[in-house]
């Protein structure tokens, strides 16, 4: 088991930028794929980035991609996202998590969880 604490979100303006930290316990965070998730007002929970063990293959959502940045640092037990040019539609929860074995896209793969951070955007 892993145990993630996440931080970073906040009120920002449209155009702005934020870093998104994810902070994991235990021994075997290296042996974990790491994603981030989010989940706008009203709508349903939707992949934004992912990450490998090694951290040098990535994916993510066409929406997002080009904006934000996933990294992560396995001798810190951290992840990250940094997010940049945000607009309003980014304004949701965003989630960190983990699981074993491959990368997936689907949230029900990932046993692992953040608190979950707010993002909110201004127009």
């Amino acid at each position: 088991q892993v145990q993630l604490v996440e931080s970073g979100g906040g009120l920002v303006q449209a155009g702005g930028s934020l870093r998104l930290s994810c902070a994991a316990s235990g021994r075997t965070f290296s042996s974990y794929y790491m994603a981030w998730f989010r989940q706008p007002p009203g709508k349903e929970r939707e992949f934004v980035a992912s990450i490998s063990w090694s951290g040098d293959s990535t994916n993510y959502a066409d929406s997002v991609k080009g904006r934000f940045t996933i990294s992560r640092d396995n001798a810190k037990n951290t992840v990250y996202l940094q997010v940049n040019s945000l607009n309003p539609e980014d304004t949701a929860v965003y989630y960190c998590a983990g699981k074993m074995g491959g990368g997936s896209y689907s949230y029900n793969r990932y046993a692992y969880w953040g608190q979950g951070t707010q993002v909110t955007v201004s127009s």
